[in-house]
């Protein structure tokens, strides 16, 4: 019997980007005169999230996937769990499939917890006898006892990814693949999950593959490690030089634009970060002792009460230096922006890697990794004395702003 668990060949996926996204007869009209005057013009045009991957994962063995957003992650692991086909190349899987790749997925939400439980094992190709089995265990490890039988649709998404975790992680599947879901909810729970998949992997001989963007879990989890950048492999290998190879690659500019996360399932998402200097030009390049301003534009789907945005800075070893918190704010749905504001830099000269949250009480709604780089330069003029420095936001009121230009 063969000890490979994943072969992929020569793996790609192609979608097709429309540029027509009206159909009223405006647009109608004004979409047959660009045709008339640029008749080389396309409506549409071919999108490679994936190409050319190919790559054999072993029985057993624990892999991160790490690559910055939009690289071709989640597709790739939606092609492994059978979700959708690539476009070319093949792939083989030897054993049974667990995947957890957006919160909710594979429940119905009509249906209670207990019915999921039961229908997802049912599912898998488990008898009734083998899930009632694990029933027990799965709702203990879930933590939501109370709420087993309710139907899904009225639980949180933090609810929702404790279940569909536990799910996924006790049904005994062959392969686990999970997607930088676990991002969604309670700190205690996410280290828990990772125990789990710890436990998984090195003592029950099971494959692990997992999307995250906190290197830290993906080192302490992955002995092998696979950066995709652009829907490509870029190096396939030990977790740390893997990691190492994408820090490398990966200085951001001045200025940074986020796509929405994958699902519908995020009530709050980041979409731009950008810095300033004191005289409000676009820089990531800030002297000792000047003052700069941090503004993250992000996106609110509801009302989020106790919503609380954090800003955290990081050496490029991920050594944390100082984290900053907006006070808390009950904000309805709507596009916002947070300015943090420093009026003398206190910071060491060097490079600095900033993290966002985005959360509300004990829920993270989203926990962006090495958002953006700052570089602090020293100053020649003024005599400089480091001491340490709690952070303040300025500008802690969030007020509407309009929708940004398409």
């Amino acid at each position: 019997m063969s000890d490979v668990a994943i072969k992929v060949e020569d793996l790609g996926k192609k979608f097709i980007i429309g540029h027509n996204k009206s159909q009223d007869l405006r647009n109608a009209f004004g979409d047959r005169l660009k045709k008339i005057l640029r008749p080389g013009h396309r409506e549409k045009e071919d999108f490679w999230a994936l190409r050319d991957v190919s790559f054999e994962i072993r029985n057993g063995e624990a892999v991160g996937i790490i690559g910055r957003n939009g690289a071709g992650k989640s597709t790739l692991l939606k092609i492994l769990s059978r979700i959708t086909e690539p476009s070319v190349g093949r792939f083989e899987i030897n054993g049974r499939v667990s995947s957890l790749l957006e919160v909710g997925t594979g429940f119905h939400m009509e249906l209670t917890g207990r019915e999921n439980v039961y229908l997802n094992g049912t599912i898998l190709g488990m008898k009734r006898a083998e899930i009632k089995a694990k029933f027990d265990e799965i709702v203990a490890f879930s933590g939501i006892e109370k709420f087993i039988d309710t139907p899904v649709k009225h639980y949180s998404s933090g609810m929702k990814v404790r279940l569909a975790f536990s799910v996924a992680a006790h049904l005994e599947p062959e392969i686990l693949i999970i997607d930088e879901v676990l991002a969604v909810g309670d700190a205690e729970f996410q280290k828990k999950c990772l125990g789990k998949m710890d436990e998984v992997s090195k003592n029950q001989g099971r494959t692990v593959l997992f999307v995250s963007h906190n290197m830290d879990a993906v080192k302490n989890l992955c002995s092998k490690a696979m950066l995709i950048q652009g829907g490509q492999i870029q190096k396939i290998g030990n977790t740390v030089d893997v990691i190492s190879e994408y820090r490398s690659t990966s200085i951001t500019g001045s200025h940074r634009e986020f796509t929405r996360p994958g699902g519908n399932t995020h009530p709050a998402y980041v979409k731009s970060i950008c810095i300033e200097d004191h005289r409000e030009q676009v820089t990531n390049h800030i002297e000792v002792l000047k003052s700069y301003r941090i503004k993250v534009r992000f996106h609110v789907e509801e009302f989020i009460p106790h919503f609380i945005l954090g800003i955290g800075f990081t050496t490029l070893e991920d050594f944390p230096v100082r984290t900053t918190f907006t006070k808390p704010n009950d904000i309805s749905k709507g596009e916002y922006e947070a300015i943090f504001e420093e009026k003398d830099v206190f910071l060491a000269a060097g490079r600095y890697r900033l993290i966002i949250g985005l959360s509300s009480r004990e829920i993270t709604f989203q926990y962006v990794a090495e958002a953006i780089d700052l570089h602090i330069e020293d100053n020649p003029d003024k005599t400089v004395a480091i001491r340490a420095s709690n952070g303040l936001i300025a500008n802690q009121q969030f007020s509407t702003i309009n929708k940004l230009a398409p």
